[in-house]
């Protein structure tokens, strides 16, 4: 087995990036690339793949050696067009923000082996959520802000005007004051939630794109389907099956841990040990579960929301109704009216 399926790798893309905003703002890059391991090779090499470690130690010290803590935040305002090569570009290339917000949660795996994104409805809003398919790991703080700063640039620049966030959630503690945070959103972010995620308003990401390209996006993304297809196969965490067990089993009523150990052939004491060897709970990924498939039922009302509640596994509404606004901070009727 090779050391890839061990040693999770991202684009040296996104290394030159951070190299390239750190040269900017006067810092010694030799020093900053000697000291967290990127191999100055790396930078004229496209198709470079780096360890994840030297990603977040290049974040961590960049943001020290310029002695800004949201460098991470601040850094989102350098990306231009190609930045990411064959992703980028068929993000760039699609006819609407909608249509880009899924080419990049299905091509994200080219620049990024644990890095994922979900586009799910929230009412008349997009929720765009960003995680690690990982065995226990989280993006660090500078990459996750990085990340959803990136998302609004992009968004942005491709869509001819400012694009602003309805809401902001950040899966790590506060860093601290959040102006600037407002400057790059437009709104306060919330911090310390379930999972990093950016909420867009959906008739914005409907608009059309004012220099789509069709042709050109026919081959870009032919291109990105080639090499998706001719990458490794995503490693599958213990914690990914148990996902994909809770999404196709909650539909039809609630999923307890005997049912998912049993699908899975393992004892239940094993696979709550496996689960925390990954860095998780069966109760966090309920959790997940019940939200995303939340906002998907919110959207369709022909069920009224007390069979929401059932199908969630929740015995009656009330304890739906506080989950849903710890999730979403709003309730599950408002979400509702707000589609209209």
């Amino acid at each position: 087995m090779s050391s890839r399926a061990h040693v999770p790798q991202v684009s040296a893309r996104i290394g030159a990036l951070i190299v390239q905003v750190a040269a900017a703002r006067g810092v010694d890059v030799q020093r900053l690339m000697a000291g967290s391991g990127f191999d100055p090779g790396w930078l004229a090499d496209a198709e470079a793949r780096m360890p994840l470690a030297v990603e977040e130690r290049l974040w961590d010290r960049a943001a020290e050696l310029t002695a800004d803590p949201l460098f991470g935040l601040h850094a989102a305002s350098a990306i231009g067009p190609g930045a990411f090569d064959v992703l980028d570009y068929a993000v760039r290339t699609a006819p609407d923000l909608r249509t880009a917000l899924q080419r990049l949660a299905r091509y994200n795996r080219l620049v990024h082996d644990l890095a994922s994104f979900a586009v799910l409805p929230a009412g008349a809003a997009v929720r765009i959520e960003h995680r690690f398919d990982g065995a226990g790991v989280r993006p660090c703080r500078q990459a996750a802000e990085f990340t959803l700063a990136s998302l609004v640039v992009v968004a942005s620049q491709i869509g001819g005007q400012p694009v602003q966030a309805l809401a902001v959630e950040f899966a790590h503690a506060a860093p601290g004051p959040a102006e600037d945070y407002g400057r790059v959103f437009g709104v306060t972010p919330r911090f310390d939630a379930p999972v990093s995620c950016l909420v867009l308003a959906g008739e914005m990401l409907d608009r059309p794109v004012p220099a789509a390209d069709p042709g050109l996006s026919r081959i870009v993304t032919a291109h990105a389907e080639q090499l998706l297809a001719a990458l490794a196969p995503a490693p599958d965490t213990l914690a990914a099956q148990v996902r994909r067990q809770l999404a196709e089993g909650m539909a039809n009523g609630p999923m307890t841990l005997a049912q998912v150990a049993r699908r899975l052939h393992l004892s239940e004491r094993s696979l709550q040990r496996r689960l925390e060897a990954e860095g998780t709970r069966f109760a966090q990924l309920v959790d997940e579960a019940r939200r995303e498939l939340a906002l998907r039922y919110i959207a369709d009302e022909r069920l009224a929301l007390g069979e929401v509640a059932y199908l969630l596994g929740f015995a009656e509404p009330s304890p739906f109704h506080r989950a849903f606004k710890r999730w979403t901070g709003t309730t599950p009727l408002a979400a509702r009216r707000a589609r209209h």
